[in-house]
């Protein structure tokens, strides 16, 4: 398959990053779990290093179940934020839909000022739905939550004053709002799982994307990156706004076969136990030798493989940002460093050097055509 043309290349650099849910799932051979605090302890280490190692991101999952810690991500992200120097800082996701958006700005606030500046939120409406009747929210009012409170998000960006009625929240009669961030405007960017009305929404306000590609061929979301980006166009919006992300699973080695026996036990763990609850059936070890081939949806391998497919899905979707989730499941801590040491030094300034490359070639080909 030949890639969609791209847009003209942004001014914004390629980041590579991380993001984690902070499992903490029993080893599938040993049965060993960590404990709440030891995970932490170890995710600690492993966000120092990806800014050690001159990563771009790192993200915080929020779950509101047994087999994971991060409940909290700001709080977690607060931690890591006095720990580092130069690594932006999100949620992967905040489930906006039941939460109070004054706590969300609030908080991320805090962590931005805590930070110098790193904070992001990456607002969705969560894969899992624990969080609803935990915070009294009902779920026939999903899609009209996120609507509502991503309206008041933004609003709450604007301006330190905000006068703003809603169905699902308490009136705001011109009352301030603090904190401020340091970023003005806080970054929001807006996660989807394949939606088309979600993407719209994204392009049309302005927002940046985060798509979430953890199944099936990467050229299947083209068409949601095109109608992201034609929504965006189509609503006056500057195509340096409308960035995409691309968030996937992955783990690195320095043997691409090491790699795949080390993590699959642990994926296939989770998975089937979501798959479980949701009446998928269970993943074979065939299955996800075929997800880390070139055109599956997993990062899965050593490092020249990687590069190779953050390079092919670049050309199909031009964006400008790469999450892995490094580890789906029970994975050694110390392996997991090492992925992460490979993903900085090995793969990220090939994919950087490379990505320039082609974007200095457009550019070139795009001022040699206008002078023509």
């Amino acid at each position: 398959m030949q890639p969609n043309p791209q847009p003209a290349p942004h001014t914004r650099p390629f980041e590579l990053g991380i993001y984690s849910f902070v499992e903490i799932t029993p080893d599938p051979t040993t049965g060993r779990r960590e404990s709440p605090a030891e995970r932490l302890r170890h995710l600690m280490e492993t966000i120092e290093l990806a800014d050690q190692v001159g990563l771009d991101v790192f993200g915080i999952g929020e779950h509101h179940r047994p087999e994971f810690v991060a409940s909290t991500p700001a709080i977690i992200l607060a931690a890591a934020a006095a720990r580092t120097k130069r690594i932006r800082l999100t949620s992967a996701v905040t489930v906006l839909s039941s939460d109070d958006p004054v706590r969300v700005f609030q908080e991320f606030s805090t962590l931005d000022l805590l930070s110098g500046g790193r904070a992001e939120i990456m607002a969705g409406r969560g894969s899992f739905i624990e969080s609803f009747p935990l915070f009294g929210y009902d779920l026939k009012d999903y899609d009209s939550l996120f609507t509502e409170k991503l309206d008041l998000l933004l609003r709450l960006r604007q301006s330190e004053r905000i006068t703003w009625s809603g169905r699902h929240r308490a009136a705001l009669p011109n009352l301030g709002v603090y904190p401020r961030p340091v970023q003005d405007p806080l970054p929001v960017w807006i996660a989807v799982g394949g939606t088309p009305e979600s993407v719209v929404r994204a392009g049309t306000l302005g927002l940046p994307l985060a798509l979430a590609i953890i199944g099936g061929m990467p050229e299947r979301f083209a068409p949601l990156v095109d109608l992201y980006r034609e929504a965006g166009r189509r609503a006056g919006r500057n195509p340096e706004q409308l960035i995409v992300s691309i968030n996937s699973h992955g783990f690195i080695e320095d043997d691409s076969q090491q790699a795949a026996d080390d993590y699959y036990p642990g994926f296939a763990q989770m998975m089937n136990r979501i798959g479980r609850e949701r009446g998928w059936g269970p993943i074979s070890r065939q299955q996800f030798e075929a997800s880390r081939t070139l055109r599956g949806s997993d990062f899965i391998g050593s490092p020249d493989e990687i590069i190779a497919k953050i390079l092919f899905q670049h050309a199909i979707f031009g964006h400008r940002r790469l999450l892995l989730q490094l580890g789906l499941g029970a994975i050694a801590h110390d392996k997991m460093m090492r992925a992460i040491e490979l993903l900085g030094t090995k793969v990220a300034p090939v994919v950087r050097e490379e990505i320039g490359k082609r974007e200095a070639g457009v550019a070139a080909a795009s001022a040699s055509g206008s002078e023509g």
